[in-house]
Parts: C-alpha cells; sequence; structure tokens
C-alpha cells in the first residue's frame, strides 16, 4: 500500500515497508537527526475498529513511559493525512537485529547455554516490565518480537523486546479483558479475555519450545492443554521441567512472576523438591518398577506395631460388645429385643471395619500404577481388590505435590499430627501415597523424585491438608 506524500511531517522519509496487518510498519530516515526510525502508521477506514484504535493509543502512551535499553524508545506521535484518510503515526526507534523467528527461518540452532541467555534476557525486561505500578503486560511474546543482535564472544547476542501494540496496564486486580496476541505462544486465560503477568511467562516459554524444537507451538502434541514438548527437544531434565512449569495450562500451577522464574531458572533445585534422594533407602520394603511404558510401585503390609495392637483392642471390645447385645437381644425378642438387634446390625459395619483394617495392615499390599493410558491406585487383600478413587486417563494428570507432616486440632481441641504423603493430581480427583505413617520421610523423598522423573512434572513441596 504506497503511500503519499513519502514525507510525514516534512521529517521522516519513507524507506520502505516492514510489514502490515491492521496497521503499517515503516521504515524511515529522520532528516533531523538522520537515523533510521520505525513509523507505525494506523489510517482510519472502514474496516477499522475502534478496539483497534485504543491499542494503538496504548502503545503510544506506555511506549512514551518506558525507558529501557531494551525496548523501542519513543520518538514522537503525531495526525497524518494521506491518499486513504487522516490516522496517527507513532515514531520509535529503529533497532537493526533479526527476529528470533528469522534466526530458526535462516537456519541457526541455539545451544542450551543460548537458550538459557536469551531467556534471562528476556526475564529482565519482564521484570522491569512487571514491577511497574500497574504492571505492564506485553501480551504477545512471541519468536517474531524478540530480536537478537550479533553474537558477542561467549554471550549469544544482545536481546531486545518489541511490538508492543498489544501491551496492556493490569488494573489492580491484575487482569484484563481484551483478547488479543498470537495462537500458540497466548496461554488459555487470554482466549478469555484475562492477562497476568504469567501470560508473559507463557509466551516466553512456549517462544523457546520452538527454539528448541523448530516447530510451532500449535503443531505440537497436547495432553488437557498441555504442550507435549519433551520428545521433540534435547535439553536437560532440569530446564524441560522449567519449561513445563512455564507453559502450564493452568495459572495456578504456572510460574507466577518473572522474579520467580529467573530464580528457579538459576537454581533448578526449585523445580523439583525435594530432589536430594535419587536412590532407593537401604532398609525400604518398597518395591519400584520404572520403564520406559509404565511405573509401578508396591507398597508391602505395616506388619505389628503398637498401633495395631490398640487397633485389635479395640476391635475385639466393640465387636465382643456387639456380640453380646445380639445375644440379649435374641433372647429377650418378645420384649422388645428385636429393636435392640437392629442396633446391634446397624453398628456392625464399625466392626466389619476394624477387623478388615486389621487384615490389610498385616497382609494388605498397596499398588500404584501409572502407564500411557491410565493411572490406578490398587488396594488388595487375599485376591480382592478395591481401587481408590477410580483409575483415571494418564493425560489427566497435572500436578505432584509432596506435603510435609503438619499438625491440626481434633474435635476435642487436641493437637494432632497430620503425616505427609504424596498426591498425584488427575484433573479433580487425587490419588495418595503415604499419610498413614506407613512410609517414612525418606521414602516419600525417593519415591515422589522418580515420580517426578517419570511424569516430567516438578514436585511441589507444601503443607499438608486433608
Amino acid at each position: 500500500m504506497p503511500l503519499n506524500p513519502r514525507l510525514l511531517k516534512g521529517r521522516y522519509e519513507i524507506q520502505r515497508h516492514l510489514g502490515q496487518t491492521d496497521r503499517q510498519t515503516l521504515l524511515a530516515k529522520d532528516r533531523q537527526t538522520q537515523e533510521l526510525v520505525v513509523v507505525k502508521l494506523l489510517t482510519f477506514g472502514g474496516k477499522l475498529k475502534w478496539e483497534t484504535f485504543k491499542l494503538f493509543e496504548r502503545e503510544a502512551k506506555i511506549l512514551k513511559e518506558l525507558k529501557h535499553p531494551a525496548i523501542p524508545r519513543y520518538l514522537d506521535y503525531f495526525d497524518v493525512e494521506t491518499d486513504f484518510g487522516r490516522g496517527f503515526a507513532l515514531v520509535q526507534s529503529y533497532i537493526d537485529a533479526p527476529s528470533l523467528a528469522a534466526h530458526i527461518q535462516a537456519g541457526r540452532t541455539f545451544s542450551e547455554i543460548e537458550l538459557k541467555q536469551i531467556v534471562t534476557a528476556v526475564l529482565e525486561i519482564l521484570i522491569y516490565l512487571h514491577h511497574r505500578h500497574p504492571p505492564i503486560i506485553h501480551r504477545d511474546l512471541k519468536p517474531e518480537n524478540i530480536l537478537l543482535g550479533d553474537r558477542s564472544g561467549n554471550y549469544v547476542g544482545q536481546v531486545y523486546l518489541v511490538d508492543f501494540g498489544s501491551v496492556q496496564a493490569a488494573t489492580k486486580e491484575l487482569g484484563t479483558r481484551t483478547v488479543v496476541g498470537t495462537y500458540g505462544y497466548m496461554p488459555l486465560e487470554q482466549f478469555g479475555g484475562r492477562a497476568v503477568p504469567a501470560s508473559d511467562l507463557y509466551g516466553l516459554g512456549t517462544t523457546i519450545i520452538y527454539l528448541a524444537s523448530g516447530q510451532h507451538p500449535a503443531d505440537l502434541p497436547q495432553q488437557d492443554f498441555r504442550i507435549s514438548f519433551e520428545n521433540f527437544v534435547n535439553l536437560s531434565s532440569s530446564f524441560v521441567e522449567w519449561l513445563q512449569w512455564m507453559t502450564q495450562p493452568s495459572l495456578e500451577r504456572r510460574l507466577e512472576s518473572a522474579d520467580r522464574a529467573l530464580e528457579a531458572l538459576e537454581n533448578p533445585k526449585l523445580q523439583t523438591k525435594p530432589a536430594l534422594v535419587v536412590s532407593k533407602p537401604i532398609d525400604s520394603k518398597v518395591v519400584l518398577n520404572k520403564k520406559a511404558e509404565y511405573l509401578e510401585i508396591c507398597i508391602p503390609p505395616v506388619g505389628f506395631s503398637m498401633q495395631l495392637l490398640f487397633m485389635i483392642g479395640f476391635a475385639t471390645f466393640w465387636n465382643g460388645f456387639l456380640v453380646v447385645w445380639y445375644s440379649i437381644a435374641i433372647a429377650t425378642w418378645s420384649q422388645g429385643g428385636w429393636f435392640a438387634a437392629l442396633f446391634a446390625l446397624g453398628h456392625l459395619g464399625v466392626g466389619v471395619w476394624l477387623i478388615l483394617s486389621i487384615l490389610f495392615t498385616l497382609f494388605g499390599n498397596t499398588l500404584l500404577y501409572i502407564d500411557n493410558k491410565q493411572i490406578s491406585l490398587r488396594y488388595q487383600l487375599f485376591g480382592l481388590k478395591y481401587y481408590r478413587p477410580r483409575p483415571m486417563s494418564r493425560h489427566k494428570i497435572v500436578k505432584l505435590e509432596r506435603t510435609n507432616t503438619s499438625y491440626k486440632k481434633d474435635s476435642d481441641g487436641d493437637r494432632v499430627e497430620v503425616k505427609p504423603r504424596i498426591n498425584i493430581w488427575a484433573g479433580t480427583k487425587k490419588f495418595k501415597i503415604g499419610g498413614n505413617g506407613i512410609l517414612s520421610e525418606i521414602e516419600l523423598d525417593w519415591i515422589s523424585h522418580e515420580l517426578g522423573d517419570w511424569l516430567k512434572l516438578p514436585v511441589v513441596s507444601m503443607n499438608n491438608e486433608q
């Protein structure tokens, strides 16, 4: 779309077009400074939407407030007349560097060290933006909007963040309601018109996945909206886990800030707590089989303990009481004993549960089994099998938790210890391992590490919740 005149405001001489969407992006020469500049031009027409004009004005206003060496500088904003009608022009400094997308298209590949250097540079820019009041959210992080200058020594090159056409100053609730972004690099919340600082982290994570795999994120397989990129990249397990954390579909499970993301990148131990126990404790009786196709964890019976002795004593008393009560009821049936018999039968379930609990403690096994199709948690006693919860699809697994020992008050106000355990969330269902004192802390550490490694999920350390 040619412009007439080629000299805007009597100062900016148009050199060539750089691109066009709902606005034109032009390369121009500033006759006053003799420097190249970028001119974004928005002209009014029948197809111009009011929202487009609002975004254009917002970009000019926010860019004017920003002063960062890796962000284009605001230079000018003015009305303009063209052959196609009246419009507005935004002038900003020109950065002579290709985008990450252009680098990939030219055949360049990036090592893990270089990818981490790019990540660090972009996170530092995001920290600057997100720490402003209110936070500035870019909303369109993608390979086309990150420029990379020439390599310098062992450093990948100077990184720049450009195109603030979708930028938003977040409200007090840290949310916006305008749907903008690019498919494949845009998190789920932006499809609902909401964007928060963590939305930019998702865009950065998917950008790095594109650089590492050479494939557009939307072309990679997905499991419950999570990008399954692990088999398409050659990266360390810690960096893969970090990218998984950055690109979690759920805001609640994603890294919440650029500061936190940078901290986790520099200290991988923060990603998979606890990760110190990587081998089976010597005296553990837990049997763990980990193959490429499945993971199986068998927890043997607890055996005899003082707690079990108390349970046996109570079960003996309770069931003996019910037998005596029922015998008396039968003997006095004609005098109303039938009512007492119904009472005894009604409480028989407690006695049966106590007996089964004792038998399971002595002879029962717990088996957690996960393969590429489903996850199941099975309790087995003398050939009888019970599943709780019911088996779920493997692809629904979204979170892995390792809870810590905590304390709560019972109905009498007494302080009661809550044992640590492992929670595997599959959708809204929770598969629990431990929590009853069967497994030691070090066994839980070991099992959670193995689960995190096989599932390719970070292990979240948290306080216990019933």
